[in-house]
């Protein structure tokens, strides 16, 4: 489990929401989230895999379907985004915007709600603020967790040697990963990839 930084993320979604908006969709940190997992996914391939345990196999996915929890009022269904890599920001606001709100509905077909490579769950829209333990989304073999941001006092370094007490807005992640498939180094690089990732907004907006 870690906690990110996403004050400066959160600054550029407030100033790209009106477009996005414009085009159908909602700019959400979960979105965000969504094109940071696949980007960590292309870096560590071993977290991409499904597990048959009946047969003794880890079967590795070349392409990134990234399944978002959906909570329809009479409990979690989790759409699939595809191929995550291959689209922009402004793409995956529309289209999970889309998705969601058709699950939530039950307008989605059952095509849309299978073939997840990893999942991610977002309890900050319930009012979840700190960490939790998300289950994994078998056969899959990791999920990643995400709670509501909120400021926080975080202390920094200033000139000088000192430090100061700053109001950042903060967020909780916990990746929970199958163990007969992964470990904990593994993981830590994981979450530290996504955590970085996400703490650079650049790195989105450039294809937004």
């Amino acid at each position: 489990q870690d906690e990110i930084d996403v004050t400066r993320l959160e600054a550029a979604r407030r100033r790209n929401k009106s477009e996005v908006e414009a085009a159908g969709g909602r700019l959400t940190l979960t979105v965000f989230a969504v094109k940071a997992v696949a980007a960590a996914l292309q870096r560590f391939p071993q977290f991409n895999v499904s597990v048959d345990p009946t047969k003794g196999e880890i079967i590795r996915k070349s392409y990134y379907h990234i399944g978002v929890a959906a909570d329809t009022g009479e409990g979690l269904v989790v759409p699939v985004v595809r191929d995550v890599d291959r689209k922009s920001i402004l793409e995956l606001a529309v289209e999970i915007n889309d998705l969601v709100q058709r699950t939530r509905l039950r307008k989605s077909s059952l095509e849309e709600l299978r073939g997840s490579t990893f999942t991610i769950t977002n309890i900050g829209a319930a009012g979840g603020r700190g960490h939790f333990a998300p289950i994994i989304n078998y056969p899959e073999a990791a999920i990643l967790g995400m709670g509501r941001a909120r400021l926080k006092p975080v202390v920094k370094p200033k000139q000088g040697g000192r430090y100061e007490i700053v109001p950042r807005m903060i967020m909780p992640v916990v990746l929970a990963f199958d163990h007969r498939v992964l470990d904990g180094v593994e993981g830590a690089k994981f979450l530290e990839f996504f955590r970085t990732t996400l703490e650079d907004p650049g790195k989105f907006l450039l294809n937004i």
